[in-house]
C-alpha cells in the first residue's frame, strides 16, 4: 500500500475501493454476488432431473462433480455450509446425486464419503426427517420410517391456531410439496441404480425395521430435537394411521387434500413466475407438479424456472444458490458509494444506473388472487432478489427505500424529473408498515401469523425459529432508518403513523440490547452485525451519541477489538448465542464495528482509527479485499458466504471514516 495509506490519510484506499464497487456493477445496473450456501440444493436438483426422466447433459455432469469435488471436506463428507463438520443429510443426498450422475462408488469422490457414512452411528436410518423423506422418494428409505406429514392438514381454515398457513412461508411452502409428495404415495423409478445404492448406503442393514428407527437422529445433524410433545403427536398419528385409511370417506378426504396441495403448488408457481420462493421449495413444487402431471406446462416451465438459481463457472462448477442477493446488494453498493461519492469519478454514473436498477425491480402490482392463498399484499415492496419470484421482504424494501433516499440527498445525481415517482414511495412506505408486528418489531415476507406454541412443535431437527415469522432486529433496525428518512424526505402525507411505527420499532430494539451492550442478530454473524444495525438505526432515530445504551454498545464493541486493530466472530455465535472470537480478524467482521463506531462517534476514535488501518493493510492493490469466512445465517445453523459483503462494506467503512475525519478537522 502507498505511503499514506493508511488511517491518517485513507483517501486512496477509500478511493481505490469505491471504483472497485463501481466496477462491478452488472450491465443492468445491479450488484449481485453470489449467496453461497451448500451442495444440497445441487444434490436434489439431480435426483429432480433423475427421477422425472430429464436429460443431464455430460458437460454438466461435469460440472456438478466438479462442484460436489470442491464443497467435499476432508473427511470425505458434505457440511451444512463451507465451514461446518459433515452432515449425515448432505452427504447422503451428494452421494446419492453424485451415482445418478455417472460416479462410482470407489471412485476419488465417493469412497472418502463412503467411509464416513459406514462410521457414523445409526447410518442412514438416523437421517433427519427431510432426508428421510427424500431417499423415501426414490426407493431407498421405507415409508413406515417416516413420521407423519398428512397433507390433509392444509384443509385446515386459517383461523385455527395451528393451521399450516400460520406457518413462516418458507417452513410452509417445503412442507406443502412434502405433505403432497409423500400423501401421494409418490415413488420414482431410477432403476438397477437403486439396488446398488441400497446396498452401498445400508450395508448388511438393509433389512433392519425401518419403523423402528422413526426417531433416530443424527447427532451431526440435530440442532433443535423434537420435544417430548411432538414425539407424542408423532407417534399417536402413526398408530391411528392405518385405522384411518380403512374408515369409509378417508380416501376421498385423501384425494381431497392432495388436490388443495396441488392447486396452492401450482398457484406458487405461476406467482412467482416459476422459480418458487426458495429453490428448495420450487424443486418439490416441480417434482410434485411432474407426478401428477408430467407433460403439462407447469411442470415444464417449473423446471426451466429453477435454472434461475443456478451459478456456474471454471473454479466452483455448477450448483444452485440459496437465494438470490440483487436488491440487497444493490441496495447496499449504492449507500456505500453515496458515502463516498467524492471518491470515484465513475461513482456518479454507477449509482444513476444503479437507482434505475432498484426503480425497475420495485413490485408496482398487487398479486392476482393472493389473497385466497393467504398472501400478505406486495405492492410498493422489493425483493432480495430482482423481484421477479414477487416475494417481497420488509428490509429489503427498507434498504432499497434508503439508498433511493439517499441518492435524492446527493446534489444533482438524480433529477427531480428522473426521480421514483412520490406515490411509488408512499407505497414502498405502506408495504414496510404492513409488516410490523403487534410488539413493534417487523417480520421479513409477513407479519407474524402463528404463536409460540407452533415454535415449539418444530419438527425441521436441523433449523432453529423457523417455524413462525418472528420480529427480526435487523429487519426491524432497516425499518427504522429508512421510514425515518421517509419523514425527513417530506413526502407523508400523514407522518403521524410513520412516526408511531417508528417510536413502536425503537422501543422494541432498546428492549432486545444485552447487559454487555450488544445486540444478537438472526441474519448475519452475529453480535457485531446486530450491533451495527441496532446502533444505526438508534441514531438515525434521533438518539444522542451520549445516550446511555450507545454508550454501552461503543464500550462493548472496543472490548472484543483484538490487538492487531481487527474484529472477529466465528460463526458458532449464532448456535450459542453467546459471542465467540474467531482465532483471526476478519474483514468483514471489522468492517461492522467500524461502521458501527462511526455511527456513535462524533469524532473517529483510536479504536476506530486501529479498525481502518487493519483494513487498509488488508486491501488488495485492486482496491478490494480477500473473502475469509461465512458471514450471513439463516435458522440459527445453516451459514451464508454473501460474496459481495467483502465489497461493500469495507468500502462503505472507509468512506464513512474519511468523511468523519474530515468533519472533524473542519
Amino acid at each position: 500500500m502507498p505511503d499514506g495509506a493508511l488511517a491518517g490519510g485513507g483517501g486512496y484506499a477509500a478511493a481505490q475501493a469505491a471504483r472497485n464497487l463501481a466496477l462491478r456493477q452488472g450491465a443492468d445496473g445491479s450488484w449481485e454476488g453470489e449467496v453461497v450456501w451448500c451442495p444440497i440444493i445441487t444434490a436434489q436438483v439431480v435426483i429432480l432431473d433423475i427421477a422425472t426422466g430429464r436429460s443431464i447433459s455430460a458437460e454438466r455432469r461435469r460440472l456438478i462433480a466438479q462442484h460436489f469435488a470442491a464443497t467435499r471436506r476432508p473427511d470425505g463428507g458434505w457440511g451444512l455450509h463451507k465451514e461446518s463438520s459433515s452432515y449425515l443429510f448432505v452427504t447422503t443426498l451428494v452421494y446419492v446425486a453424485a451415482r445418478l450422475i455417472g460416479e462410482e462408488p470407489d471412485g476419488w469422490l465417493l469412497r472418502p464419503a463412503r467411509a464416513w457414512l459406514a462410521t457414523q452411528p445409526g447410518g442412514i436410518w438416523s437421517l433427519p426427517q427431510w432426508g428421510k423423506i427424500w431417499l423415501s422418494l426414490i426407493g431407498l428409505y421405507d415409508r413406515q420410517g417416516l413420521n407423519p406429514c398428512p397433507p390433509e392438514l392444509f384443509l385446515l381454515p386459517h383461523w385455527l391456531p395451528g393451521a399450516p398457513t400460520r406457518l413462516y412461508c418458507h417452513t410452509r411452502y417445503i412442507y406443502l410439496g412434502l405433505a403432497y409428495l409423500v400423501g401421494s404415495g409418490f415413488q420414482a423409478d431410477l432403476g438397477p441404480v437403486v439396488e446398488a445404492l441400497r446396498c452401498e448406503l445400508y450395508g448388511t442393514a438393509g433389512a433392519d425395521d425401518a419403523a423402528h428407527h422413526r426417531h433416530d437422529l443424527a447427532a451431526s445433524d440435530a440442532y433443535m430435537r423434537p420435544g417430548a410433545g411432538l414425539i407424542l403427536a408423532y407417534d399417536i398419528a402413526h398408530r391411528l394411521g392405518a385405522l384411518w385409511r380403512r374408515l369409509p370417506g378417508s380416501a376421498r378426504l385423501r384425494r381431497r387434500a392432495l388436490d388443495a396441495c396441488l392447486d396452492r403448488i401450482r398457484y406458487e408457481q405461476r406467482a412467482t413466475r416459476y422459480q418458487g420462493l426458495s429453490p428448495v421449495g420450487g424443486v418439490l413444487n416441480t417434482l410434485a407438479l411432474s407426478a401428477r402431471e408430467p407433460e403439462s406446462a407447469d411442470a415444464v416451465a417449473s423446471r426451466d424456472g429453477i435454472e434461475r438459481w443456478l451459478w456456474q463457472d471454471d473454479a466452483e462448477g455448477a450448483r444452485y444458490a440459496g437465494a438470490r442477493s440483487t436488491t440487497w446488494d444493490t441496495s447496499f453498493a449504492l449507500q456505500a458509494l453515496a458515502a463516498g461519492i467524492g471518491l470515484a469519478t465513475q461513482g456518479r454514473d454507477a449509482m444513476r444506473r444503479g437507482y434505475r436498477r432498484l426503480a425497475e425491480m420495485q413490485a408496482c402490482e398487487e398479486l392476482p388472487g393472493g389473497g385466497a392463498h393467504h398472501r400478505d399484499p406486495i405492492l410498493g415492496g422489493w425483493c432480495f432478489s430482482d423481484g421477479a419470484h414477487r416475494w417481497p421482504v420488509s428490509d429489503c424494501s427498507a434498504e432499497a427505500l434508503t439508498a433511493i433516499l439517499t441518492c435524492h440527498g446527493v446534489p444533482d445525481l438524480i433529477p427531480p424529473e428522473h426521480r421514483i415517482p412520490t406515490d411509488r414511495l408512499r407505497a414502498a412506505v405502506g408495504f414496510i408498515l404492513s409488516r410490523q408486528n403487534r410488539d413493534g418489531g417487523f417480520g421479513t415476507y409477513e407479519r407474524r401469523r402463528g404463536g409460540r406454541l407452533i415454535e415449539r412443535l418444530n419438527p425441521s431437527e436441523m433449523f432453529g425459529q423457523c417455524m413462525t415469522e418472528q420480529s427480526y432486529l435487523e429487519c426491524t433496525a432497516s425499518a427504522i432508518r429508512a421510514l425515518q428518512l421517509f419523514l425527513h424526505s417530506g413526502l407523508a402525507e400523514d407522518p403521524a403513523p410513520v412516526l408511531h411505527a417508528i417510536n413502536r420499532a425503537v422501543k422494541l430494539v432498546l428492549s432486545r440490547q444485552r447487559a454487555d451492550g450488544s445486540w444478537l442478530g438472526f441474519w448475519g454473524i452475529n453480535f457485531i452485525y446486530g450491533t451495527l444495525f441496532a446502533v444505526n438505526a438508534l441514531r438515525c432515530a434521533g438518539l444522542a451519541a451520549e445516550d446511555p445504551a450507545l454508550d454501552r454498545a461503543h464500550r462493548w464493541l472496543c472490548s472484543v477489538q483484538r490487538e492487531d486493530g481487527g474484529w472477529s466472530e466465528h460463526f458458532s455465535s449464532c448456535r450459542s448465542k453467546r459471542y465467540v472470537a474467531n482465532p483471526t480478524s476478519l474483514i468483514i467482521s471489522t468492517a461492522w464495528a467500524v461502521l458501527a463506531l462511526l455511527d456513535i462517534e462524533t469524532e473517529p476514535s483510536e479504536a476506530t482509527r486501529r479498525g481502518v488501518d487493519w483494513l487498509v493493510t488488508r486491501q488488495g492493490p485492486a482496491g478490494d479485499w480477500p473473502r475469509d469466512s461465512v458471514n450471513g445465517v439463516f435458522f440459527g445453523t445453516a451459514m451464508l458466504d454473501y460474496r459481495l459483503y467483502n465489497t461493500y462494506f469495507p468500502t462503505w467503512a472507509l468512506a464513512r471514516f474519511e468523511a468523519c475525519r474530515h468533519a472533524a478537522e473542519r
